[in-house]
């Protein structure tokens, strides 16, 4: 416990440090690209023509860009832009940023991108390059931040399995003007430090109908439908809704809505095993507990959107 305790502090007081530069020597620079990235981030999500909203998108990002080169621009928490997820690894390793802008109710187009955490302040930025509707079975391929699987980032969670760990990341994806995605993706870094998005980690070896391991989880359902993916700390679970189809069409995602019930993954032996009654489960003789993150970060998250999510 005190270990962990000088972890956090030490951490903290690295952030107040690091924070305190940023102040004194850049910190009017990065209040004017801020100003800028909140105004071109609110035309991005109310701007009543898709023409402004795209030049609004472009604007932002190279802003941006710009902003992250200023050293040490990783810990500058850019509060006032909120039309877009911001959020650190639990171990401070990377920030991801990710949001959205829409063309109609149909299409809908994710940016994002990683900015490392470097000893000597300098700029380590992998964009994340939008490629969905390229990529047909989705649930099985290795991806990287050339060949993303866009989503708006609300979570991050650590694992580790071995020496190599692994960020689960929690996203919501506004898809299309019938149905709304949530998903659940996997990311780590091969051995040149490069990201790599997907793992085949999902276990479905314990249901009742076992099937093959995935490389990533998503649910879909209706678009007025309120369905979730978050995790429980006090269960140490991926909680999310079972759904059914209100019509009984099982292929048709847009029908689907939450019938009361939970499925869940939990963290078990390095991998997501699939819970079909998370209320019921209990661990095998010999199976490890969940490795609990160090740190979460807090800062708030609110959904990218046209309209709003």
């Amino acid at each position: 416990m005190k270990s962990v305790k000088k972890i956090l502090y030490t951490f903290f007081a690295l952030h107040i440090a690091l924070s305190q530069a940023i102040a004194q020597s850049n910190s009017q620079l990065l209040l004017q690209k801020e100003d800028s990235l909140q105004y071109q981030g609110n035309i991005i999500v109310n701007g009543e023509f898709a023409e402004q909203r795209f030049r609004a998108d472009s604007h932002f990002t190279r802003i941006l860009v710009r902003a992250l080169q200023v050293p040490y621009s990783f810990y500058y928490s850019f509060d006032s832009v909120q039309t877009i997820s911001k959020l650190y690894s639990p171990d401070s390793l990377f920030k991801v940023f990710t949001w959205q802008v829409s063309k109609d109710e149909n299409v809908h187009r994710r940016h994002g991108a990683i900015q490392m955490n470097t000893k000597d302040g300098s700029l380590k930025l992998f964009p994340l390059i939008d490629r969905s509707s390229l990529i047909i079975n989705q649930a099985d391929t290795i991806t990287n931040n050339e060949w993303w699987i866009g989503a708006i980032y609300y979570k991050i969670l650590m694992h580790k399995n071995g020496d190599q760990k692994f960020y689960t990341l929690l996203g919501y994806d506004e898809n299309s003007r019938v149905s709304t995605r949530k998903m659940i993706e996997i990311l780590y870094f091969d051995g040149m430090n490069r990201p790599v998005f997907g793992s085949r980690l999902f276990d479905f070896s314990k249901d009742k109908t076992a099937k093959k391991p995935q490389s990533r989880f998503w649910i879909e359902y209706k678009k007025d439908a309120q369905a979730s993916i978050k995790f429980d700390q006090e269960l140490d679970m991926l909680m999310y809704d079972h759904l059914i189809s209100e019509t009984n069409a099982t292929e048709q995602k847009e029908t689907f809505v939450p019938d009361g019930d939970y499925e869940a993954f939990k963290w078990v032996n390095g991998k997501w095993l699939h819970i079909e009654k998370p209320f019921d489960f209990k661990l095998e003789d010999g199976q490890a507990p969940v490795i609990k993150p160090v740190t979460e970060s807090k800062i708030p998250v609110k959904k990218s959107g046209k309209k709003g999510n």
